[in-house]
């Protein structure tokens, strides 16, 4: 009788589980118990390649930092499997080790270290000390004394010396060379900040100060672009290297040379191995909110949950990865690289991004996953369409800031393939996956994701520029359809190391008092939306700064550029909207001082040597005069909604042709065309 009456129970339980998908946030249940399960997989994992390397013999390759100790694994593992292909040459895992330790043994040489004749003996008895908390002992065995660092700073010329910890400024482009070097760096127990390619002059010069760079790689190829910024490199006592043969400027000598007459057999671990997975690992800029770029300090933890990136991804070792972004950015070098090396499969490196050539590369190589940001994307539908659209391998596409209407238009061209949106900060300490695959969106705001990755959406006052608070001085949370700010709790498990320099630079990163009071959430500076079926949607930043071209760009830092010229009086900066393009463009809106005229050509010179491409005005905007608030603020809401339609604004308008090199007048028939997709800014 039982039977029976359960037998219908049983009949109804598919429908019944069918009407509760139907519900708009139990729909997804499934995809987010998956995605939930290979996290764990993936914390797991993580978790025992920790343990294995705290067990590993100090004195041997495992027992290093996380690069350190999972390139000597996947060598152990997987020796000939192809790790880099650039420009048609291949390079295995086992090549790939061999390189970086002949890199780290040439930054060692300089360092003055010399290999304990007694380390194999003697490997267990520092392991011992290392774990039982004596770090420093174990370090100290390895440095020289300072008297020797002086002595390799005579020889080598008037720098600094280099110590365990130093940094080394990499500006290079996205070569087999900057891998060896930033693995070799980390290898020899030295910090790498990775500079922006395109910063030079005062920019520059901040970067390399405010994170305390003792040395200086360049890639040949920038040398001459430097030449106005020699002297003030040398007085900044840096040790000078080129990645490659010469002519170099004086003071300069070939690293890639003196690394190649050492050895590339594996190096002791106890020269890279942090005391605490907190430790600074490398330096990555960020232009943050406002002023010059900032060095965010980036942790061995942080390189080790990047090795996890690929694999809650659902990207395998079989994979082949393209990847054309720029290594100097977090999306390059720690979701690219170290997502590549956390799973042991192969990327594809292309040192600049060609549209035109984006298609055929993934066929020759038969690239099965690509990373991008969303201007790339815009870039491939905007190319003239092909009967090869479609004639690819690619089953995957992961990265961040792809617009809902861009994403339609991509997979309809070049579908079927899968997308997945990520969001995230390269100080941050939170970050959300769009595992479904839903359109526009870029995560999902699941209780299920929240254990394991906890954010909120607070209320945000725009005008005040500062999150709401409650008659308690507490935050409040926004509704679904809200638009709020997000913020993340900072805790031993998802900390904020702030930025090399001041404390002062990461004021208004850290909030108190959220939720409850004495509780700490980290800032992210930017306002999402939760829709009702529970998908989050990025709705803009906050403050002045606006994104252009995968960039930041800090409206104060450019208007301090421009005001630099005696010809004008007042500038405010700003950003626009530009339909078809990604992010906002920078519009300078500018008064003229007294008896003085607009040089145009003067104007594009000083712009295009002190401002990195990205940051240069798109429009020009002269003015009588301009408005300020009650507070002496300028306006920039006003004027950016007013854009730069010359139909409707009716001061004179110029824009940057790039094909030219120089600002021109604004016309309806430039306007026409730019909003036809026929003109590039």
């Amino acid at each position: 009788m039982a039977a029976l009456i359960s037998l219908p129970l049983l009949l109804l339980l598919p429908l019944l589980v069918l009407k509760l998908l139907r519900w708009s946030r139990l729909r997804w249940l499934l995809a987010d118990l998956a995605f939930t399960v290979r996290a764990l997989r993936c914390k797991r994992a993580l978790q025992a390649r920790v343990a294995a390397a705290a067990a590993a013999d100090p004195g041997g390759p495992e027992g290093g930092c996380s690069l350190a100790w999972r390139l000597s694994q996947l060598v152990r593992e997987c020796p000939g499997r192809t790790f880099l292909i650039h420009q048609g040459r291949h390079y295995s895992y086992a090549q790939a080790e061999h390189e970086s330790n002949r890199v780290a043994r040439a930054f060692l040489r300089v360092r003055g270290w010399k290999q304990d004749p007694n380390l194999d003996g003697g490997a267990a008895e520092k392991g011992a000390k290392y774990a039982s908390g004596a770090g420093a002992t174990v370090r100290s065995e390895a440095e020289p004394a300072s008297s020797k660092g002086k002595e390799a700073a005579r020889e080598g010329g008037e720098f600094a010396p280099l110590e365990s910890g130093s940094v080394v400024a990499l500006l290079l482009p996205a070569t087999p060379e900057f891998l060896w070097l930033w693995f070799g760096l980390a290898k020899a127990g030295l910090q790498a900040a990775f500079v922006p390619t395109a910063l030079r002059r005062g920019p520059l010069l901040h970067c390399l100060r405010s994170c305390g760079a003792r040395a200086l790689v360049v890639a040949p190829e920038f040398l001459e672009s430097l030449q106005p910024d020699l002297p003030d490199l040398r007085d900044l006592k840096l040790k000078l290297w080129a990645a490659g043969p010469g002519p170099h400027p004086e003071g300069f000598s070939d690293l890639l040379a003196e690394a190649a007459a050492q050895g590339g057999g594996p190096l002791p671990g106890y020269l890279s191995a942090p005391k605490s997975v907190l430790d600074t690992c490398l330096y990555i800029f960020t232009s943050g909110t406002t002023g010059l770029p900032k060095a965010a300090r980036i942790s061995h933890m942080k390189v080790l949950q990047c090795q996890g990136f690929y694999q809650l991804c659902d990207v395998h070792p079989d994979d082949v990865i393209y990847l054309t972004l720029p290594l100097y950015h977090m999306s390059g070098s720690l979701l690219g690289i170290v997502g590549c090396l956390g799973i042991g499969a192969t990327v594809v490196l292309k040192t600049k991004f060609s549209a035109s050539q984006f298609w055929e590369d993934c066929r020759e190589h038969r690239v099965t996953v690509f990373q991008y940001i969303g201007e790339l994307c815009r870039y491939l539908v905007n190319q003239p369409p092909s009967e090869g659209d479609r004639n690819h391998g690619v089953r995957l596409a992961v990265g961040s800031g792809l617009r809902p209407d861009i994403w339609t238009r991509f997979l309809q061209r070049f579908g079927p393939l899968r997308i997945l949106e990520t969001y995230g900060l390269t100080e941050g300490n939170v970050a959300t996956f769009n595992y479904i695959g839903y359109p526009g969106a870029v995560g999902r705001v699941s209780w299920l994701y929240k254990l394991f990755s906890p954010f909120s959406l607070i209320r945000y006052d725009v005008a005040a520029g500062e999150p709401v608070r409650d008659a308690r001085g507490l935050c409040v949370p926004v509704p679904t359809g809200e638009a709020g700010l997000m913020v993340a709790p900072v805790n031993q498990g998802a900390p904020f190391l702030g930025y090399a320099g001041s404390p002062e630079l990461a004021r208004g990163k850290l909030l108190h008092n959220v939720f409850r009071p004495g509780d700490v959430f980290f800032n992210t500076g930017d306002l999402l939306v939760c829709d009702a079926q529970g998908f989050l949607h990025f709705h803009d930043r906050t403050g002045d700064t606006f994104r252009w071209k995968g960039e930041n760009v800090a409206t104060t830092e450019v208007a301090k550029v421009l005001g630099v010229l005696d010809m004008l009086q007042d500038v405010n900066v700003y950003g626009v909207t530009v339909p078809g393009h990604e992010g906002r463009a920078g519009m300078a809106a500018v008064v003229l001082r007294p008896h003085h005229t607009l040089d145009l050509a003067r104007f594009y010179a000083h712009v295009a040597e002190i401002l990195p491409p990205y940051a240069q005005p798109r429009f020009l905007r002269i003015q009588e005069s301009l408005d300020t608030t009650e507070t002496f603020k300028q306006q920039k809401v006003r004027l950016a909604k007013e854009g730069f339609n010359p139909s409707t604004v009716h001061v004179p308008l110029f824009v940057l042709d790039q094909a030219a090199g120089a600002y021109v007048a604004l016309t309806p028939a430039w306007y026409d065309a730019l909003l036809a997709g026929e003109i590039r800014i």
